[in-house]
């Protein structure tokens, strides 16, 4: 199991920022792959340059909305599906990060008087 049991002692404090920085990337290199699905969709369905591709991609994956028109209706289908990926992709990484953190905050609270750090 990654994180420790209710009846275990409280990570130290290095061994969870380790964990906590093995989160954050995993996250991070699912969200440049999302990123990348999406510049190519807009690259290949839509023609758009590959840096117009990019700025198309961020945008929706940071809930902004395409910024360049979308003319077919590949690309308009693509686009709609990306959208709604993106924003699933977005919570699910933004849980994940926040995973580490949170348990061991309840399992701070979890652990005896004796037991706690501090």
């Amino acid at each position: 199991m990654i994180f420790e049991k209710r009846s275990e002692k409280l990570l130290e404090a290095r061994a969870y920022i380790r964990r906590q920085v093995i989160f954050i990337l995993i996250a991070m290199g699912f969200l440049i792959v999302s990123l990348s699905l999406g510049m190519m969709g807009y690259h290949y369905l839509e023609g758009l340059p590959w840096l117009d591709a990019f700025l198309n991609a961020a945008m929706i994956m940071g809930g902004m909305g395409p910024v360049d028109a979308i003319r077919t209706s590949g690309g308009k289908l693509f686009a709609g599906i990306y959208a709604l990926y993106s924003g699933l992709v977005l919570l699910a990484s933004v849980g994940f990060m926040s995973a580490p953190l949170l348990h061991r905050f309840f399992h701070y609270f979890h652990l005896e008087l004796s037991d706690r750090e501090g």
